[in-house]
């Protein structure tokens, strides 16, 4: 029994441990072990603080100062700005007036150019129109040199119809077949254009016809024409040969064309 007392409440100053003891070690530890956790605490401590100085030394100034500066310093900017956009509005407003200033050198030339176009187009209208003009002039001048050296012929066949008289049947043949001839050269006239004047019983018009003679005469008003001595020609409105005649007149027959003195007799 002695020996469970000593077990159950062993001496204090054994060698053992106590609860006691054990909870007074827990509480307090050695001392070296409390040295060292406090250098080592304030080395920690002195990092951070010399690393928060570091972070604040780093930061920009513009940031500090766009953070805690003056209202001039915020405006800034906003001034800059608005004198560049200031600066690009002159200078477009520059460029319009330059571009404008090209249109309207453009829209001179333009109109310059087409002012030309309605010259040149003018011109050569009346280039046209006269070339035309031209072409048919020499042609009626072509056409009327070539008839006018067809109408002796046409003159002589008239002559022969009027004088020779067919006695027999052989001679009434060859007078059938060259008053064939004629009428064929009068129809190729014809479908030309060309007409024979009829001037007997008319007014006399020295714009068709050329008085060779001149006749008193009681039957006829003075200046009608009373014989046709050769016969005239037109072409459309064009005089190709004046008409030979013999004009009615008051008093005595004269000769009127002295280059001609003897067309009366045929």
């Amino acid at each position: 029994m002695i020996d469970e007392e000593k077990q159950q409440h062993p001496d204090p100053n054994s060698t053992g441990e106590t609860p006691e003891s054990s909870t007074m070690a827990t509480e307090n530890p050695p001392s070296a072990n409390s040295s060292a956790n406090s250098s080592e605490v304030a080395d920690w401590e002195l990092e951070l603080a010399q690393a928060y100085q570091s972070a604040q030394s780093d930061r920009s100034p513009e940031a500090t100062s766009g953070a805690s500066g003056t209202p001039n310093d915020r405006i800034s900017p906003m001034t800059d700005t608005q004198e560049l956009l200031k600066r690009e509005l002159a200078e477009a407003v520059d460029e319009k007036q330059g571009l404008k200033t090209q249109l309207q050198v453009a829209s001179a030339q333009v109109e310059d150019l087409k002012n030309q176009n309605l010259r040149l187009a003018a011109d050569f209208d009346n280039f046209r129109r006269r070339t035309q003009k031209e072409k048919e002039e020499l042609d009626v001048q072509a056409r009327c040199a070539t008839i006018k050296a067809l109408l002796p012929v046409i003159d002589n066949f008239e002559r022969a119809r009027s004088h020779i008289k067919p006695q027999t049947d052989g001679e009434m043949n060859i007078h059938k077949s060259y008053q064939s001839v004629y009428k064929q050269m009068v129809e190729g006239l014809k479908q030309i254009g060309v007409s024979p004047m009829r001037p007997e019983g008319e007014q006399f018009d020295p714009n068709l016809h050329e008085a060779l003679l001149s006749e008193p005469t009681d039957e006829h008003e003075e200046g009608t024409i009373i014989q046709e001595l050769e016969r005239g020609y037109i072409l459309g409105d064009r005089v190709l040969r004046h008409a030979k005649v013999k004009v009615a007149a008051a008093g005595s027959s004269v000769v009127a064309s002295d280059e001609n003195p003897d067309s009366s007799e045929s």
